[in-house]
C-alpha cells in the first residue's frame, strides 16, 4: 500500500504564501515520481508541478511557473509545494500524486496513487 496525505491548505489573502506538504508512506515511495495537481471549483483537475524520484527533473505548469516551487525530502518521504504570490485563481483543492514513472508526468492517468486533497482558498 501507498498512502499520501496532504496538509497545509488554508484560507489566505491575495499575495500571501503557503506551503503544502504531502507525506508519503509505503514500499518504494522514495523511488516514485510525484506531482501536484489542483482542481478549481467547476473545473477539471489540472497539472501543477512534477518532480522525479531523484528530485532532479522538475516541471511546472505555465500558470504557476515563477511562483510555485516543488521539492521533496527523500529522508522524510515528503513532497512540498511552496506557493508564493497567491492569486484568487489559485483557489482549489490541491492533490498530490505518486507513480512508478520515476521522472514524473503531467498526465493525471499516469499516476497510481493519490491523496485526498487539501483545500487552498485565496481571498481578495
Amino acid at each position: 500500500q501507498v498512502q499520501l496525505v496532504e496538509s497545509g491548505g488554508s484560507l489566505v489573502q491575495t499575495g500571501g504564501s503557503l506551503r503544502l506538504s504531502c507525506a508519503a508512506s509505503g514500499r518504494a515511495v522514495s523511488s516514485y515520481g510525484m506531482g501536484w495537481f489542483r482542481q478549481a471549483p467547476g473545473k477539471e483537475r489540472e497539472f501543477v508541478a512534477t518532480i522525479s524520484f531523484t528530485g532532479g527533473t522538475i516541471n511546472y505548469a505555465d500558470s504557476v511557473k515563477g511562483r510555485f516551487t516543488i521539492s521533496r525530502d527523500s529522508a522524510k518521504n515528503t513532497m512540498y509545494l511552496q506557493i508564493n504570490s497567491l492569486k484568487p485563481e489559485d483557489t482549489g483543492v490541491y492533490y498530490c500524486a505518486a507513480g512508478t514513472n520515476y521522472y514524473g508526468t503531467r498526465v493525471e492517468s499516469e499516476y497510481e496513487y493519490w491523496g485526498q486533497g487539501t483545500q487552498v482558498t485565496v481571498s481578495s
